[in-house]
């Protein structure tokens, strides 16, 4: 599971490039703390329930936060 994480770590690190180079700092920063994150988490060798257990709390707050930027921040139809 550990090997998971260190390959979602460096997709998320492709992303990170692909933003920048896009001109859209603000998606890769947060795409670079992710890339921080999973990378750090990977290299743990915790148990393999305790990586599902974050990676539950990580899909939670993905969620939550997706749902609250496209409910409140989000305008629909804009850059059209």
């Amino acid at each position: 599971m550990d090997r998971m994480f260190r390959v979602i770590a460096f997709w998320t690190g492709i992303f990170t490039v692909m933003f920048y180079i896009g001109d859209m700092q603000k998606t890769a920063i947060l795409f670079l703390v992710q890339t921080a994150f999973f990378l750090t988490v990977g290299y743990l060798n915790l148990s393999e329930r305790m990586y599902m257990y974050l990676f539950a709390a990580y899909c939670t707050v993905f969620f939550v936060g997706f749902t609250w930027y496209t409910e409140f921040i989000l305008v629909p139809g804009f850059g059209h």
